[in-house]
């Protein structure tokens, strides 16, 4: 029990590394939160014109979310964790990407952390979703439109791979949190007013 309570509440603190403001301060931008959709995400910083900023971004919370999730699976059997461990560590380092303890609980609406996290789970899932968000981003040049169909997706798609287990219903919990996140942009869809990619 101590044990994943341990892996939960380090995937916790690896998802609160927020790596729009690490990135940010490394190439000398603006703090995410202070322009644009005010959201600290890749999308958000590639509005600077930085698109090397955006890319390290996009990759460092993708990662982060892969790596908890990993390491939950790799090392969880030798600590004799509990069965919902690593559906458990999924939903941590989600939700500290969301309210990140070392960013003021001020983070990202997690695009990039849940594609992470189904790249460890099922990786060929993953490309599936990327290719659909890929698809979207570029047909309509909405980044927010093509991350709500992917999330709409994911739990799907979790479901068929895996059937009805913890770790399908954790993805759900993600996705509606993630859908939660973009409420704003949702609202902003509605009223054809949400910003374009780059703009």
């Amino acid at each position: 029990m101590l044990a994943s309570l341990a892996f939960v509440a380090a995937a916790y603190l690896i998802g609160s590394v927020s790596f729009a403001v690490v990135t940010s301060r490394i190439f000398g931008l603006p703090d995410p939160h202070s322009y644009g959709s005010g959201n600290p995400g890749a999308t958000n910083v590639l509005r600077t014109g930085n698109k090397a900023a955006a890319v390290l971004t996009l990759a460092g919370d993708g990662l982060k979310g892969w790596l908890a999730v990993v390491l939950a699976q790799s090392l969880g059997p030798a600590w004799n964790v509990a069965d919902w461990t690593v559906p458990a560590v999924a939903l941590a380092v989600f939700v500290g990407h969301l309210f990140p303890v070392f960013h003021g609980f001020a983070g990202g609406k997690g695009v990039a952390t849940a594609a992470g996290i189904v790249f460890a789970l099922h990786w060929p899932l993953a490309i599936a979703l990327a290719a659909v968000w890929i698809v979207m981003a570029f047909g309509f040049k909405i980044s927010s439109l093509a991350a709500l169909t992917a999330a709409a997706l994911a739990p799907i798609g979790t479901f068929y791979v895996f059937g009805n287990v913890p770790a399908a219903w954790a993805m759900v919990v993600v996705a509606l949190l993630l859908v939660w996140r973009h409420k704003s942009n949702i609202r902003q869809l509605l009223e054809g007013k949400e910003r374009s990619i780059g703009r």
